[in-house]
């Protein structure tokens, strides 16, 4: 298929479905944790806007975590059918970390997703608070186990190699490799980000349109919160997590510089833009800030940062694609702090809610947070190639047995199903939030019976049916 084999077939695939899948868990950690934020705010101040946003937002939650549920499956399955070499060689640690995440997260928020979606005229209000806290933190602790896993493969530490295979010899050191809390922290404050961004996208979309209630008031004013405080935080924790991944993982470091080479014991240039040709062994049309380079990644004006042809070939990783995805999350990252900072200026002088101008920014800003974690993913992935575990087993040597015709036709049926399925709920959900938040929501209670609508038993079933009528008479 386009001249491509079998193992390229099935990194495309791979990379396919969990970009697809990401999307959804990033929106659904965040809005977990914002609808808890605004149900503790009903209960405390009893404004009618907190109430009327927990109702509109739990309805794209339950959209998410439906369709993250669905997609994640398919992820797991693809370890053993297109990489069963990697489950065989690392399974003893991916395995169980992965059981953990469903023993614990899976489990919490499945106990308590009910409650939280259809419980609010059913339970006291402090049960109904206590179960939405509850999903919140099964989000949190999905995100600790996934990002143990990935982080091990990262950094791995904490075993032995016997017979070829991977031995967990320290679950601490296992899960807490050295890797994990950079990552953990950078990928969760990225999914908050990538909410607050979605819902002041969806504020400013409504505002444009003379739209100015309470409840649209209060969905921007927290999302430019977000964006003034975390965006910051945010980038001192990608400062971090560089400095980290230059002490392990230098080559990826180095391409995603597209550093080729260093000079002499000068400190190294940043590259700002330009093309790096791998076949070249260097960047092309480079734009350089000199000294920038170590000062940003060593914080030192002595000290080089590493250079690709120090590496062998075969160990370098593709610093054509990462290049680009690395400046792409850092830009986004850098007008989120923009957004943030215009939005305090604007609040003081009491035009945040009237500048059209400002509202189309954030408006435009929506996706941000979604194209910013994609191209983080597409870069911490990307660099650790040609490695599945660092150091330990090469992609090539972790792939199933397939030919191409196989991995060619399952890789179609992934886009049109993926495309197909996930297309109607990605529509769904822009429908839902068109419509926006209702006053007085969640007032009415039924409790089935006769002519009655039952009780639902599925997440999507907590989306009332009115978005189709009031569709209908658009």
């Amino acid at each position: 298929m386009f001249g491509l084999d079998a193992l390229e077939l099935a990194r495309i695939q791979f990379a396919f479905t969990v970009s697809f899948h990401i999307i959804f868990p990033a929106i659904t950690i965040g809005l977990a944790s914002f609808l808890a934020v605004l149900e503790g705010m009903w209960l405390k101040t009893k404004k009618e806007a907190y109430r009327d946003l927990y109702h509109f937002w739990s309805k794209i939650f339950a959209v998410n975590f439906g369709m993250g549920v669905v997609s994640g499956l398919v992820m797991a399955y693809q370890f053993g059918t297109n990489w069963s070499m990697f489950s065989s060689f690392a399974g003893s640690i991916t395995g169980p970390l992965l059981t953990y995440e469903v023993l614990t997260a899976f489990f919490l928020e499945a106990g308590f997703l009910g409650v939280m979606l259809f419980g609010w005229n059913r339970v006291g209000p402090g049960l109904h608070f206590f179960s939405t806290c509850m999903v919140a933190l099964g989000t949190l602790m999905s995100t600790f186990w996934i990002l143990a896993s990935n982080s091990w493969m990262q950094t791995p530490q904490g075993y032995e190699i016997v017979n070829n295979l991977v031995v967990p010899v320290s679950w601490m050191k296992v899960i807490f490799n050295p890797s994990f809390p950079f990552r953990l922290m950078h990928m969760t404050t990225a999914a908050f980000l990538a909410s607050a961004f979605f819902v002041g996208s969806a504020a400013a979309w409504h505002l444009l349109r003379g739209r100015d209630t309470p409840a649209i008031r209060t969905m921007l004013s927290m999302a430019m919160w977000m964006a003034l405080i975390v965006s910051p935080i945010q980038a001192f924790l990608g400062d971090a997590h560089g400095l980290n991944t230059l002490k392990y993982q230098p080559a990826k470091i180095a391409a995603i510089e597209g550093h080729w080479e260093n000079k002499d014991n000068k400190p190294s240039p940043l590259v700002l833009i330009g093309y790096p040709d791998m076949n070249r062994e260097e960047t092309r049309y480079a734009i350089e800030i000199p000294y920038l380079g170590s000062l940003i990644l060593t914080h030192s004006l002595t000290h080089q940062i590493p250079a690709l042809k120090s590496f062998p070939k075969e160990d370098r990783p593709n610093s054509s694609v990462i290049f680009y995805t690395f400046r792409i999350m850092a830009g986004l990252g850098m007008l989120m702090i923009l957004l943030g900072v215009l939005s305090l200026i604007l609040r003081r002088g009491g035009k945040m809610y009237t500048s059209k101008a400002f509202l189309r920014f954030a408006f435009l800003m929506g996706p941000s947070g979604l194209l910013a974690l994609l191209a983080g993913w597409i870069t911490t992935e990307m660099g650790r190639q040609p490695w599945v575990v660092y150091g330990l087993l090469r992609t090539k040597d972790a792939v199933s047995n397939h030919n191409v015709l196989q991995m060619s036709v399952s890789l179609i049926l992934f886009i049109v199903i993926y495309c197909s399925v996930f297309g109607v709920g990605y529509g769904y959900m822009m429908r839902l939030i068109r419509k926006g938040p209702q006053a007085h929501e969640g007032e009415s209670v039924d409790h089935g019976g006769p002519g009655q609508h039952r009780t639902p038993a599925r997440p999507l079933s907590a989306i009332s049916e009115s978005l189709t009528d009031e569709n209908k008479g658009a």
